[in-house]
């Protein structure tokens, strides 16, 4: 065999060179390798990776050796790593020499290289091309920063077949985050640099939420540079620009898609669209962060629009989340000033606005304990004038109007939360806030308050000078109650029953609306206007006046139904008193009459019964009849007089056009008319005129009677209609204000009727218990026998005594016990009044005519015996 030169290629394809002619295949081999300078010894895929490049950069990719390229790594999947790695040798060559043209020709090539291969052995070569594109990043020239950007979202929209153990992205995450940044002195290029490393962190984000072998792109060495980079890039534009050469000026040339804005927010969409449940909280912490580091609260404009971003792109079922955060946050700044809360809250606001119906999450109530807390503390500090933790030292004066802003957001946050709830936790959040509201005792009763489970007065520590005790206590009553309507202006009221379902709800309602203050007063009445009003009529009544016609107001009445009768049956009586006594108050504004007669024409409006017409008929005239006393008898001023009659002229002419009774309407009518030519000062024209002259008025000590509405012709009228008017004849005694809530089972006390005679005073000359005693006739001795003689018998007429007994169970069957017990407890008063002079009479010792001293003793010598020894019946023992 002559001499030859052969060159072999074994199975792993690496040309050698034989250089011992003759000689097997265990000969030696020399790697061609070594021969680099040899160009036609070169391995194939280098030779085609070679021949994609022209020799001159600026014609750019040769496309048909970029084909045969293509082809060949598709037919030989297993040379694409060598062809990776070759590639990423000559971009490496190029960049350190500066030839931008081929740097962009291999970088265009990788891309088409990664979209053809699918092979599982792209990891290799996809580990090539992320050192390329780190290679790219590493540049100081924005140019190959922009284009190894580009390529690596290229990359990022290639889904790969098999997964990754040991990728990592960590320098991506760190290198596009500071591109974000940028702060290029070229406006032009500084754009193009941020839009393509927010871009960057977007296709890192896109290419590791979804594949958990991948690095966790949530963790919070993540977060922390990619929230603040685009909450930097959106934020950037809605600062105000230094000077004509700022970013905003050049971005809005631009394409909404090619703002860093645009972009940014584009981004965070995304971003908080792949996190599920478990890292939500991840993209929140580094935004408040954001938000707290650059002082972006104050304004909250721009917090207000990352949250609306964030709200609007998680799923709705996360909403409770970011609603916790902020909370969260808010707790965080209690000690920071009440401008900064106040845009916390503002932004809690609108957050909850945006969150789906019950997206609270299940704490509900500790949500508004957490804003009723900020709420107690602003007051205080409010109070004391410091802030600062209770025993510090270090205490910051305060600015009075921003806590009062502060206040009236948390006010308004509550009645956004409120919307989003359904109807029964409204009911429970209501409770919850009237469970707060600090209530004074009335009449010196302290053991009420525990009785009733209703929170008492609270104690604030070091006062600012021109502060009591009380007027804490009144400023955290209107603030609550505030709250409370809030609440109540996201409640549909349905019954009376569902609204009220808790007497831990409507007493401490009822009993807060005596309070001294006007302004709380009034508060409450619009409380009870919004659980009230089920029809809309609300505001057609707001206004005391007398229409022609009724169907002016244009009210919308429905017949009352079973359960709110039963509820007006159990708890009117409750609400005829609160009315009765706020009517009284002394000053009441104008505002408040309004609010009062708005309350009355509502309970008429929406509880019309029979029963409830009535019992406001009764309420009416027991106004009337305080209102005519005489001047030294009444402690009212004369336009509070005015008011009050006009008041009830307003609402007499209500309850008569409603009815339609046409005797009663011809009653008040000239009632009404008599009153417009003869005293118009009781009418609300009048009355409520601004600027009248009402402390001028002079009233008479006896109001003439066709200017009053008269009971008999009430009476009539209601019995002519068919109208039960038997209670009509009773005066109308309000409940105390101290008086605690009727038991479930009320009795009818008013129906025992005990009669006192008067004292035969002719017979006192007698040295006889007889003259002293209580006594039917002259002369009879009334002892015990003889008053369970006159219980026990018949009286001849039969039809009498059944007819009285039938009065006697309707009277215990209807009605209310607190009437009842109050009616009886003057009756009672009476009878001791009348035992008190008996006993008087008793003990002393007569004198006869000759002036002597005459003992009682023989038979008609009275014994004392002690109280607790007396035994009495058990029907007599109320």
């Amino acid at each position: 065999m002559s001499d030859t030169l052969k060159i072999a290629t074994p199975e792993d394809e690496t040309p050698r060179l034989d250089l011992s002619p003759g000689m097997s295949d265990g000969g030696r081999w020399i790697d061609i390798r070594m021969c680099g300078c040899c160009g036609a010894l070169r391995p194939r895929y280098k030779k085609l990776v070679d021949a994609i490049f022209p020799e001159d950069p600026q014609d750019g990719l040769v496309k048909t050796n970029m084909d045969k390229l293509t082809f060949y790594t598709i037919r030989a999947p297993e040379k694409l790593d060598r062809v990776g790695e070759y590639l990423a040798q000559r971009l490496s060559r190029d960049v350190s020499r500066n030839r931008k043209g081929y740097v962009v020709i291999a970088m265009e090539a990788l891309d088409q290289l990664l979209l053809a291969c699918h092979a599982q052995s792209i990891n290799l070569f996809v580990e090539s091309f992320l050192k390329m594109v780190s290679k790219l990043l590493e540049s100081r020239d924005p140019d190959l920063q922009i284009l190894g950007s580009t390529s690596f979202v290229k990359f990022t929209n290639i889904e790969e077949d098999t997964p990754s153990y040991h990728r990592r992205y960590d320098f991506f995450v760190s290198k596009f985050s500071a591109m974000a940044h940028s702060n290029n002195q070229a406006p032009d290029v500084r754009i193009k640099v941020r839009v393509a490393g927010l871009r960057g962190l977007q296709g890192v984000v896109k290419k590791t939420s979804s594949d958990e072998l991948q690095v966790n792109i949530w963790d919070k060495v993540h977060m922390d540079k990619i929230v603040p980079s685009l909450l930097y890039n959106m934020h950037e534009e809605d600062s105000p620009s230094p000077s004509p050469s700022d970013d905003t000026q050049h971005a809005s040339q631009l394409q909404d898609t090619t703002r860093p804005t645009t972009v940014a927010e584009t981004c965070l969409r995304d971003l908080v669209c792949r996190a599920a449940f478990g890292c939500i909280k991840s993209v929140l912490k580094p935004a408040l962060s954001h938000l707290d580091n650059h002082q972006l609260w104050v304004p909250n404009r721009f917090a207000v629009k990352c949250f609306k971003i964030i709200m609007y792109s998680m799923q709705s079922q996360y909403s409770h989340v970011a609603i916790q955060s902020l909370l969260s946050h808010l707790d965080d700044h209690t000690r920071d000033s009440a401008r900064i809360k106040a845009s916390i809250v503002g932004v809690l606001r609108e957050t909850v606005s945006i969150a789906a119906a019950g997206s609270i999450g299940p704490s509900v109530l500790e949500v508004f304990n957490t804003l009723l807390r900020h709420l107690r503390l602003s007051i205080d500090y409010q109070l004391t004038g410091r802030r600062g933790s209770q025993g510090s030292i270090h205490k910051q004066p305060i600015n009075e109007e921003e806590e009062k802003l502060f206040q009236e957001a948390i006010i308004t946050t509550v009645g956004a939360f409120a919307t989003i709830l359904p109807d029964y936790q409204k009911i429970e959040i209501m409770m919850f806030i009237m469970g707060k509201v600090p209530i004074p005792p009335q009449n010196g009763d302290s053991n009420l308050l525990s009785a009733t489970g209703v929170q008492g007065l609270i104690y604030f520590q070091n006062l600012r000078p021109n502060f009591s005790q009380e007027e804490g206590n009144l400023l955290l009553q209107n603030m609550l109650l505030k709250s409370l309507h809030q609440v109540a202006l996201a409640y549909t009221s349905v019954s009376m029953t569902t609204t009220f379902t808790s007497t831990a709800f409507l007493d401490p309602l009822l009993r807060v609306s005596l309070v001294a203050d006007a302004h709380v007063r009034l508060i409450v009445q619009q409380i009870l206007h919004t659980l009230i009003d089920r029809h809309g009529n609300c505001e057609k009544l707001q206004e005391i006046r007398i229409p022609k016609y009724i169907n002016d107001l244009d009210l919308k009445v429905e017949k009352c139904s079973r359960q709110d009768l039963a509820f007006m049956r159990k708890h009117g009586p409750q609400f005829y008193s609160m009315l009765y006594e706020n009517l009284l108050q002394h000053d009441n504004s104008d505002e408040n009459f309004h609010a009062i007669y708005c309350t009355m024409a509502l309970l008429c409006v929406e509880m019309g019964g029979e029963d409830v017409l009535v019992e406001l008929l009764r309420l009416t005239l027991g106004l009337q009849e305080i209102a005519c006393k005489p001047q030294e008898e009444n402690d009212l001023s004369t336009p509070h007089i005015c008011k009050l009659h006009a008041v009830l002229a307003a609402y007499l002419n209500l309850i008569s056009q409603l009815t339609a009774i046409p005797a009663l309407c011809q009653h008040v009518t000239q009632v009404l008319e008599t009153r417009k030519q003869e005293a118009p000062y009781f009418l609300p024209e009048t009355a409520f005129l601004e600027g009248n002259s009402l402390d001028q008025v002079t009233l008479p000590d006896t109001v003439d009677t066709s200017l009053l509405f008269h009971q008999n012709a009430i009476n009539e009228a209601m019995a002519s209609s068919g109208h039960e008017v038997s209670r009509l004849s009773q005066p109308f005694v309000p409940l105390r204000s101290d008086f605690p809530s009727q038991s479930r089972y009320s009795m009818d006390v008013q129906s025992i009727n005990i009669e006192l005679d008067q004292v035969d005073t002719p017979g006192r000359d007698r040295t006889s218990f007889r003259a002293c005693s209580l006594v039917k006739h002259p002369g009879e001795e009334i002892t015990f026998e003889t008053l369970k003689k006159t219980l026990t018998e018949k009286t001849p007429d039969a039809e009498d005594d059944e007819a009285r007994r039938r009065e006697v169970v309707e009277k215990f069957q209807n009605a209310p016990f607190e009437e009842i017990a109050a009616h009886s407890e003057a009756r009672s008063q009476q009878l001791n009044n009348k035992l008190n002079e008996i006993m008087d009479m008793v003990s002393k010792p007569s004198v006869d005519a000759s002036g002597r001293v005459v003992s009682l003793s023989g038979p008609f010598q009275v014994k004392s015996v002690p109280v607790y020894e007396m035994q009495f019946p058990d029907l007599c023992v109320y």
